[in-house]
Parts: structure tokens; C-alpha cells; sequence
């Protein structure tokens, strides 16, 4: 990868006019604190798009059956392919249980969120506002931005950021790692 392509993938995490476009800890910790106190399936679904780095649409399209609950991760398709691609992503257990709740009853093809992705997307953004979060970030995509760049501030090995976030190339994964997070920024504070 070159110096060139690295810019431009950091780039792609701030809008035009400087803006980050991912929530840092802060904001990622008060959506979550906003989101418990969220109706049931508005909770579970603002958990499960932090703690996978899912797309929306991803989330929206997950059913039952996707659920393996004995290895504690859902099994997520990759919606940006053309070709049915499945990816499977640990959760905690809580956000399991949460989501065997939510699916008892259901079929195994029967989407655990009925709605239509205007109303997911509306139902994030209301949390957002909750958790007082502004800006370019507050919106579903800034949750998987700030997944992408947690699991990089955890040293996490870029072909599993790769694989849980569903990334046809590993440059995309590199966004992530190249960008500020809290190990770029405990080596500036080393010259302070």
C-alpha cells in the first residue's frame, strides 16, 4: 500500500469538511447507555450494529437461523457482494440472549427486525440524539467506523477486522489501522 492510498483511506473517515465520521469512546459509550434505555428491539438492534460493525442492512436482514448461539457470534451475510458471502461475528453473551429472545417465535426465515431501513436508520438516529451525538458521525455508518478503529486500537489482527467487518479487500481493513486512535495518540504523547 502506498503512502498516497493510505491518505485517502483515512480521508475516508472524515466528510469534506474535516468531520470525523466514526464515534470515538465517549460518544460509542453514552449511545450504548442511550440504547439500554431504548424499547427491546430498539435496544437490541443499536447493540448488535456496535458490537459487530455491521452495515444496517445486514442487521436488518438477520434472522433466526444466523443466530449460533453455541459459539456466542452471529452469522451475518455480506450484503455489498453479488455473491451470497456469510461472515460470522462473536458477540457478547448478553447481546445472544437478547437476540434468542427477540427471535423466539419467529421462523428461522423470518427477519428479527420487520422494518424497513428508513425506520432502522430512524430508530439509531433518535438513540444518537439520546447519547448527545452530532454531527457526520451520528448516524448508523459512525458505528461501524468506530468498530473498524476499536478493533484496530485493540491490536485485533487485520485479517479478522477484515473478515467480522465483511471486506472484499484488505485495504479497506487498512483505513482502520492507519487512522488516529488511542495507540497513535500515546506515541505523540511520548514527545509532550
Amino acid at each position: 500500500m502506498t503512502a498516497h492510498r493510505t491518505e485517502e483511506d483515512v480521508a475516508r473517515l472524515f466528510d469534506c469538511d474535516g468531520q470525523r465520521k466514526y464515534l470515538c469512546r465517549a460518544e460509542g459509550q453514552r449511545f450504548l447507555r442511550a440504547a439500554a434505555t431504548a424499547d427491546d428491539t430498539t435496544r437490541i438492534f443499536c447493540q448488535l450494529l456496535a458490537y459487530t460493525g455491521c452495515r444496517i442492512s445486514e442487521g436488518l436482514a438477520l434472522v433466526p437461523a444466523q443466530l449460533d448461539a453455541d459459539a456466542q457470534r452471529v452469522i451475518l451475510r455480506t450484503l455489498k457482494r453479488r455473491r451470497r458471502v456469510f461472515r460470522a461475528v462473536p458477540v457478547p453473551a448478553a447481546l445472544m440472549r437478547d437476540l434468542q429472545l427477540l427471535a423466539r417465535g419467529r421462523q428461522d426465515g423470518e427477519r428479527l427486525w420487520p422494518w424497513c431501513r428508513q425506520t432502522g436508520w430512524r430508530r439509531v438516529k433518535r438513540v444518537m440524539a439520546e447519547a448527545r451525538v452530532h454531527g457526520p458521525q451520528a448516524v448508523p455508518k459512525g458505528l461501524r467506523h468506530k468498530f473498524g478503529l476499536t478493533a484496530a486500537d485493540c491490536n485485533v489482527p487485520l485479517n479478522l477486522i477484515q473478515r467480522w467487518m465483511g471486506h472484499a479487500s484488505p485495504d479497506s481493513t487498512a483505513t482502520y489501522v492507519d487512522a488516529v486512535g488511542m495507540e497513535e495518540r500515546a506515541f505523540a504523547r511520548r514527545m509532550w
